[in-house]
C-alpha cells in the first residue's frame, strides 16, 4: 500500500476555503468540499493538530481603524551579536504598529513593516526605535498604492 500524502486534494480544499473565510462554517466547508460534517471536521482537527492550520484570524480594515500607511523600513546594524538581536527583537515586537518583521539576507540586516496613519505616526515609530536600540541605518519607503495584499498561502507545493 502506497503511504499517504502529507495533505490530498480534499485537505488542499479545506485549507483553500477556511483561507479564504476562517469564518466559514463546518457546513459550508463540508459541502465546498462534498465531505460530510464528520469527515470534515476529522480533517479540520487533524490540519490544525499538524500545524498547518496556525490560527484562525479575522481580516481587519486598516483604512478603517487609521493605519492606512504603509512604510517598509529597511535596518542596517553594525551589532551582530546575541545580545543586542534580542533587545532588537524585544524593541520592535512591543511597537504595535510594526506588523511584520524579517531578518534578511544581503545588504539590509531587518525588514519592518509598518502601518500608521500618517507621516507623524511613523515618525512616532522611527523615534522609539533609534531611542530604544543603536542601528547603524534606517531607511524607510512609503508605499504609494496597495495593488495585491492576500494573506492566502499557495497550496501546490503542500
Amino acid at each position: 500500500m502506497e503511504p499517504r500524502p502529507a495533505l490530498d486534494k480534499i485537505d488542499k480544499a479545506i485549507l483553500d476555503a477556511l483561507q479564504t473565510n476562517a469564518m466559514a462554517s463546518l457546513q459550508e466547508v463540508s459541502a465546498l468540499v462534498h465531505l460530510s460534517a464528520t469527515p470534515c471536521w476529522r480533517r479540520i482537527q487533524r490540519l490544525e493538530r499538524e500545524g498547518y492550520i496556525q490560527q484562525r484570524v479575522a481580516l481587519l480594515n486598516p483604512a478603517k481603524l487609521n493605519v492606512g500607511v504603509t512604510v517598509f523600513v529597511s535596518v542596517r546594524t553594525n551589532q551582530h551579536n546575541e545580545k543586542w538581536a534580542q533587545r532588537f527583537t524585544a524593541v520592535v515586537t512591543a511597537i504595535p504598529e510594526i506588523v511584520e518583521f524579517y531578518r534578511m539576507s544581503g545588504e539590509i540586516d531587518y525588514l519592518l513593516r509598518v502601518v500608521v496613519p500618517d507621516i507623524k505616526g511613523y515618525d512616532a515609530v522611527y523615534q522609539r526605535l533609534i531611542r530604544e536600540v543603536e542601528l547603524a541605518d534606517v531607511s524607510s519607503s512609503f508605499a504609494m498604492e496597495q495593488i495585491k495584499f492576500t494573506t492566502a498561502l499557495p497550496l501546490d507545493y503542500a
